[in-house]
């Protein structure tokens, strides 16, 4: 009867090997893989769990990670402040983004907070602004930049998708001022009704009919110019 199992082979010297007793992967197969028992070997962000999150690299003290929520944040801040305030964005912006690297060490949440707090923020630098030089905002003549029309078959849907031009920016600053800053807050920042309204001080319901009813009347408004 023969066996099953191949006889061991002899070494240089004519001893039995045995392939268990000479290769260390054979009877544990961590020996050789230094990730099997340290996953942070062959993972970084499992290391440094701030390299997936710029937001709480920033509120760590990280610049660069900083650098990349104000990129994130800062466009639809700006367009906000630029229905509100006209002209006056970029200073206003600038006050915002000062108050908001003051106050940073006491931000807790995520981006989409973070979001909402620098709208909040921006929009209490805004009123101040108006308060200080006593007009309404100034905003750019709307007709004016109609230059090219949405196409009728869907306007409202085209009103909503055009709102990062400054054509769009000049039609919502004619609507009323609660519609206005609902649009910006909800299509432009990217809050949600709950947050948006937190910034606002309303109800998340009022801020989505507000919203409704601006989107509306930007669409009859084009329907309007294109007629």
């Amino acid at each position: 009867m023969t066996s099953r199992h191949p006889a061991p082979q002899p070494d240089e010297d004519g001893r039995p090997t045995d392939p268990l007793t000479t290769d260390p992967a054979a009877t544990d197969p961590l020996a050789t893989d230094p990730a099997a028992t340290d996953p942070l070997a062959t993972d970084p962000a499992a290391a440094d769990p701030l390299a997936t999150d710029p937001l709480a690299a920033a509120l760590a003290g990280d610049e660069t990670a900083f650098r990349a929520v104000y990129r994130l944040v800062h466009p639809g801040l700006l367009r906000y402040l630029r229905v509100l305030v006209g002209a006056d964005a970029d200073d206003v912006a600038s006050e915002t983004w000062l108050q908001v690297c003051r106050d940073l060490p006491s931000f807790s949440g995520d981006l989409a907070g973070f979001r909402a707090w620098c709208a909040t923020v921006g929009r209490h630098r805004a009123l101040d602004h108006l308060r200080r030089t006593r007009r309404r905002p100034e905003t750019m003549a709307a007709e004016a930049q109609l230059a090219v029309l949405a196409d009728p078959a869907d306007t409202a849907a085209d009103a909503t998708d055009a709102l990062a031009t400054e054509r769009a920016l000049a039609l919502i600053a004619t609507l009323p001022r609660d519609q206005a800053e609902a649009v910006l807050l909800r299509v432009v920042v990217g809050l949600d009704a709950a947050s948006a309204g937190r910034v606002l001080g309303k109800r998340a319901g009022a801020v989505r009919t507000a919203a409704y009813r601006g989107l509306r009347k930007l669409a009859e408004t084009l329907e309007h110019h294109h007629a």
